[in-house]
């Protein structure tokens, strides 16, 4: 794989692991669906400047339905995972996540790529050392239970985006209409799902009233998570989809690091393990 989509692949593994650390201690504060509109709202806006300022709007055409199809997909495999963070340890459910790249994988190989002896061996041990990353513990409580569950459902959510926002566009100006399209719909998506909610009972904002304090955290995670997109984005359309996704999974190794750094949950000796073959599977991938 070249270097060039490879460094963007390896930037959405730390753009999605540092978002999902962020959303996850956000979560444990203020509801999820809530979390999800507020972020993605001020993505919205950014992105909104910047369609204008690049005259994204000359890009439009059929493949945007990519994106929509994205934004639906998205608030169901976030807000999963969201909650999912917010029950277990942030290194036991991101691990889970990252078997999305599954679904990525599985599509470029039905297109016809074929990835050399190297790097099948990379993806072996990079997914390998992802899930070992996080020292997963399957067994447990009925809440650790739940916590898997929704862990995988967001997996193939996740996989999914991958999968068709990396069609969605050919051009950098066409990706920026892209993610905002995708943004746009996933803010409509999930802005219903806490109207009803709300109908339902459920709270919509903590005890405490309406974050401001955390409108900067939650504005970071919005954007990392868009510009998580469109660094994949770009890597896929310009190195294997199968070698760009596996790299890009390895998110959950930046989100143990970060829960290591700032809620100093200690690393066991899987999870060490785990990152050294994540690293070794990252080499083998890059240069195979």
């Amino acid at each position: 794989m070249a270097a060039l989509p490879a460094l963007f692949a390896l930037a959405t593994s730390l753009l999605w692991g540092l978002a999902d650390f962020g959303g996850g201690l956000l979560t444990r504060r203020t509801p999820a669906l809530t979390v999800v509109v507020v972020s993605q709202s001020i993505a919205v806006v950014v992105l909104g400047a910047v369609v204008v300022a690049t005259g994204g709007w000359s890009e439009a055409g059929p493949q945007l339905w990519f994106a929509v199809a994205a934004g639906l997909v998205g608030p169901v495999a976030m807000l999963s995972f969201y909650k999912a963070l917010a029950l277990g340890p942030m290194g036991v459910v991101s691990p889970l996540g990252s078997l999305g790249v599954a679904v990525p994988v599985g599509v470029g190989l039905v297109l016809g790529e074929r990835p050399g002896l190297l790097q099948f061996a990379g993806v072996a041990v990079a997914v390998t050392g992802v899930v070992l990353a996080g020292g997963p513990q399957l067994k447990g409580a009925p809440v650790q239970r739940r916590a898997v569950f929704l862990t995988l459902l967001a997996a193939v959510g996740f996989g999914a985006v991958m999968s068709l926002i990396s069609e969605a566009s050919t051009t950098v100006t066409g990706l920026f209409l892209a993610l905002f399209v995708q943004r746009v719909t996933n803010v409509a998506a999930g802005g219903a799902a806490l109207f009803i909610a709300v109908r339902r009972g459920a709270p919509a904002l903590p005890e405490s009233g309406f974050p401001w304090r955390a409108l900067p955290a939650l504005g970071f995670v919005g954007l990392a998570d868009v510009a998580a997109n469109g660094t994949y984005s770009i890597a896929a359309q310009h190195g294997p989809v199968t070698v760009a996704a596996v790299l890009a999974s390895l998110y959950p190794v930046i989100t143990a690091l970060a829960a290591r750094g700032f809620l100093s949950e200690r690393l066991r000796g899987v999870q060490a393990a785990g990152a050294g073959l994540a690293l070794v599977g990252t080499l083998l991938l890059a240069t195979g």
